[in-house]
């Protein structure tokens, strides 16, 4: 059974403002994802001097969301199986929210740590419910694309949503950046329920069917290509304020054009990911993954200069964001009968691979490497995470998928 056939276009099919109206209100809820998540980096010393908290407890509150995200986009997007993916989303969007919203009231550490573990756990399994969605409103040639736009809320996020998001947050306040989450979160939800057209779940849909994802290998190896491929990425994107301004000598005052121009790199690589995972999904991962491991060998040499940094800063955003649309595309392939699960675990494994690559990226560092060496770090991590490719698509060669 084919994704097209789990996920079916609606008939009649949308027409091209429909459309676009959909995705974009599935691609807000992104936005406001994003702003919560990388919002925290920037505002660490506000939070820290707001709670009375040291550094590494401060960490810790990003922490709690990364494990939220683990932890909820199975879980929900299991539980949620039965309901219309319409309801699911809102549901999702909802609960998400709520729980930043108890952030900006909450009046200790404590409560932070809890409001900030719950904020996580619906985002998984809303990116993962919004693809599955908008996979199913375009013919299954254009599945990459419609899973990119989607995607492209969390990366716009980094260009405008993060930077303002900081700044209210610095001037105004560090709880406001709540307060932000919470109007966008609403609007997502307003949008949903105006454009995104409704489609009654699948009658065999059942907690028991989206967990049968679990049991298949090629799902696992997706996600492990996640884990380890991505890895590289975010073991560079960890240090890269530290790397700017000590290595490559550029401002701090100048980090915010640094922050953007990841951003840019990421809304980019997202689009021609998207297009180039509906030409080839395995044949993406293959090449993308080699071009991460170039792009962050030449960062960590062209970060010694400030105009060449800068270049990179946005090729290793574009390079890394060319590979989420086929990983996202290849779960759905690898579980046609359980794709709100298989989709949401994408995410999962992202945040799996922002703590591994944080981890080793700051043991490189400890051992006196340099800030470079996260970077190269990465580029071996996208090469084991090549090696996992090959095997999958070796394994497919033996087994195909499921028709």
């Amino acid at each position: 059974m084919s994704v097209a056939a789990t996920v079916p276009a609606l008939k009649p099919r949308l027409s091209s403002r429909q459309l676009a109206w959909a995705i974009f209100s599935l691609a807000v809820g992104g936005v406001g994802i994003g702003v919560t998540e990388f919002t925290m980096m920037g505002l660490l010393k506000e939070v820290e001097l707001g709670l009375n908290i040291s550094t590494p407890e401060a960490g810790h509150l990003i922490s709690a969301y990364a494990l939220g995200v683990v932890i909820g986009a199975p879980l929900l997007a299991a539980v949620g199986a039965k309901l219309p993916r319409k309801y699911l989303a809102m549901g999702l969007m909802l609960f998400f929210t709520l729980a930043n919203l108890t952030s900006y009231i909450a009046p200790d550490y404590g409560t932070m740590l809890v409001s900030r573990f719950a904020a996580g756990l619906p985002h998984g399994a809303f990116f993962g419910v919004a693809a599955v969605i908008a996979a199913s409103l375009v013919a299954p040639t254009k599945r990459g694309w419609a899973i990119s736009m989607v995607m492209s809320g969390l990366a716009i996020s980094n260009v405008v949503g993060v930077p303002f998001a900081t700044w209210l947050g610095q001037t105004f306040g560090w709880r406001l950046l709540f307060v932000l989450v919470g109007v966008i979160g609403f609007a997502t939800l307003a949008c949903l329920w105006k454009y995104v057209p409704f489609e009654k779940a699948h009658a065999d849909a059942s907690i028991r069917r989206e967990l049968g994802a679990l049991k298949r290998l090629q799902v696992w190896l997706a996600i492990l290509i996640g884990i380890v491929g991505f890895g590289g990425f975010f073991a560079t994107y960890t240090y890269i304020a530290h790397t700017m301004t000590s290595v490559a000598g550029i401002p701090a005052s100048l980090l915010p054009v640094v922050v953007a121009l990841y951003g840019l790199g990421m809304v980019a690589g997202n689009i021609i990911g998207g297009r180039v995972a509906d030409k080839s999904v395995m044949g993406t991962i293959y090449w993308v993954l080699p071009g991460i491991a170039v792009a962050l060998v030449v960062y960590a040499i062209a970060a010694h200069w400030p105009w060449s940094a800068l270049i990179m800063v946005f090729v290793v955003g574009a390079a890394g964001s060319l590979l989420i649309p086929a990983l996202q595309t290849r779960l759905l392939d690898a579980s046609p009968d359980a794709p709100s699960l298989a989709s949401s675990l994408n995410h999962a494994a992202l945040n799996v691979a922002n703590a591994l690559g944080a981890f080793l990226g700051g043991l490189v560092i400890a051992w006196g490497w340099g800030y470079v060496a996260p970077a190269l770090v990465g580029a071996v991590l996208a090469v084991l995470g090549l090696g996992v490719a090959l095997l999958s698509g070796l394994l497919e060669r033996k087994k195909p998928l499921a028709p």
